[in-house]
């Protein structure tokens, strides 16, 4: 089941799975508290949270209207290849398109996630780039 969830409810995904264990106050992002962000969690059936995501509004000058950016989603080891990610990041591009009206979603896409987002449909946008600490990425995005 996909619910919306508060800040709180992604930290220890965030922590384990995006930041090696970094204390979870350490894993929010400035933009997190701002009122037209939200967060989606994927409950499994025992009522855990197994998965995560944080959409952000802001542009990015290589679009050309409006857009919300995807931030923070973290699936836990366990519950990985079930399906949840894809489930989850559909209901916020759902969320996006059909209630906010949002044309444009973009992000900073891990190198081992470019397969995953590719097959949902998203568009690189940049060349390669190294987030010290955390690793290689490429910015993608998606016409919604």
């Amino acid at each position: 089941m996909i619910r919306f969830i508060s800040l709180q409810d992604t930290l220890a995904l965030r922590s384990l799975v995006l930041r090696n264990g970094l204390p979870e106050q350490e894993c929010i992002n400035p933009q997190d508290l701002l009122p037209e962000t939200f967060h989606l969690g994927y409950f499994n059936e025992e009522n855990e949270i197994v998965c995560v995501l944080t959409c952000q509004k802001e542009n990015h000058p290589k679009l050309p209207h409006e857009a919300y950016r995807l931030r923070g989603m973290a699936t836990h080891p366990d519950a990985r290849r079930k399906g949840y990610a894809k489930e989850l990041l559909l209901a916020a591009i759902d969320h996006l398109k059909e209630q906010l009206h949002i044309p444009y979603f973009w992000f900073n896409a891990r190198e081992i996630a470019y397969p995953f987002y590719e097959s949902v449909g998203f568009e690189y946008m940049s060349d390669e780039f190294d987030i010290p600490g955390i690793g290689p990425h490429k910015e993608m995005f998606k016409l919604l």
